[in-house]
């Protein structure tokens, strides 16, 4: 790889690109459609965490669904969170294969969860990156996640944790010492059915 780093970035750029068709066309084979061909290169067996948000056209969620951790090859997790996402997200409406041409299709890639080491709320707060970090909270048997892309709706990294806490059935001021925060990052790759693009978050 040179130093400007382009082989490394078109590499990630084709395999989102590869994993979005893979979800549209799984997607659509799940609707009564043609046979999904799955990708048979050597990093697609490997394991990866994903998270897959499918939205109308008109901007409605459809639904999100995802893998904090990995546990199935990429390609699997992938498939299982596109089909879940667009039909059996609780928010979900009904879709057929007529709906999919009116559906995009959003994958985050996650990386390794990262440890957030704090000694209360204060410190926690102020080791999160607001616009950057993907935050895990869990307390007990509550676990929740915000991917990185929740800081365009709460910019404020007080809010992103109350919101979190909610997310994960706690109360919004809810505090315990025993308490665990991980961060990740994600790459964002977006399909509308005309081409895909990329994030780096």
């Amino acid at each position: 790889m040179n130093r400007s780093g382009k082989p490394f970035e078109r590499d990630r750029a084709e395999r989102g690109a590869t994993l979005l068709r893979w979800a549209r066309m799984r997607l659509v084979q799940k609707l009564g459609g043609e046979v999904a061909a799955r990708p048979g290169a050597p990093w697609c067996s490997a394991l990866g965490a994903t998270f897959v948000t499918v939205h109308w056209k008109d901007g409605r969620l459809q639904g999100c669904i995802g893998s904090i951790e990995p546990r199935f090859s990429i390609v699997d997790d992938v498939e299982h969170n596109v089909i879940a996402a667009a039909c059996h997200d609780p928010r979900a409406r009904p879709v057929s294969l007529c709906d999919v041409a009116n559906l995009d299709i959003e994958l985050s890639i996650l990386s390794s969860l990262e440890p957030i080491a704090f000694d209360d709320e204060a410190s926690a707060l102020a080791a999160i990156q607001p616009g950057v970090d993907g935050v895990v909270l869990q307390w007990e048997g509550e676990r929740a996640t915000f991917l990185p892309s929740m800081w365009s709706r709460l910019p404020d990294v007080r809010e992103f944790m109350q919101g979190l806490k909610t997310k994960a059935g706690l109360p919004a001021t809810f505090w315990r010492a025993d308490m665990k925060l991980w961060r990740y990052a994600v790459d964002r790759h977006f399909d509308a059915g005309e081409g895909a693009r990329q994030t780096r978050f």
